[in-house]
């Protein structure tokens, strides 16, 4: 796995030990970033669901002002932790040790611009995390929310929490739905 673009470009990144990490692939990376390309630069990005950190450094490397990295597992937090050092991106990342929703109430912003969560598949944590990011105030009507999921999730909940599906883009074995509040 590597940093496809930007001030890290072509950079290896470390993934943590393990099989609760499934890194999202450097094809898949290269889709979503090109089809975010014009919301990140100078954005504040929000990395839910860490894991090695590769989206939020992604999105640092190609010219976010700051990112947000939250997840529970030590053995990420280290792993993202090393990762912003080697690619020198640490000054302007966060890096929060907590589950996702009590995560997403320390980020003290006026508006995020991108909010990316990879939950665990089959675990159902997508509308609990739905919920806290209705209730967060740097959750704006601009604010694009991302969710990795696999294939057959369906989103439609999504309402229940004030939120839009603006797109769903599936690849092999997964897909990103692209959510707005309403």
């Amino acid at each position: 796995m590597r940093v496809i673009a930007g001030t890290a470009r072509s950079m290896p990144l470390k993934t943590p030990k393990g099989n609760d990490v499934r890194p999202t692939t450097d094809r898949i990376k290269e889709t979503l970033f090109n089809m975010l390309q014009t919301y990140v630069p100078d954005s504040v990005f929000v990395d839910v669901f860490s894991g090695s950190g590769a989206i939020g450094i992604e999105a640092l490397s190609r010219g976010a002002r700051h990112a947000y990295f939250i997840d529970n597992d030590s053995s990420s937090i280290s792993c993202i932790e090393e990762n912003l050092k080697f690619t020198k991106l640490d000054s302007r990342a966060t890096v929060i040790k907590r589950e996702a929703t009590s995560g997403l109430m320390m980020i003290k912003e006026s508006a995020a611009d991108v909010v990316f969560a990879d939950p665990p598949y089959q675990a159902g944590l997508e509308p609990a995390l739905l919920d806290a990011l209705s209730r967060m105030s740097y959750v704006t009507e601009d604010t694009i929310v991302i969710i990795e999921a696999e294939l057959d999730r369906d989103f439609s909940f999504a309402g229940r929490y004030g939120f839009d599906i603006i797109k769903e883009k599936c690849y092999k074995t997964n897909k990103h739905a692209w959510l707005r509040k309403g």
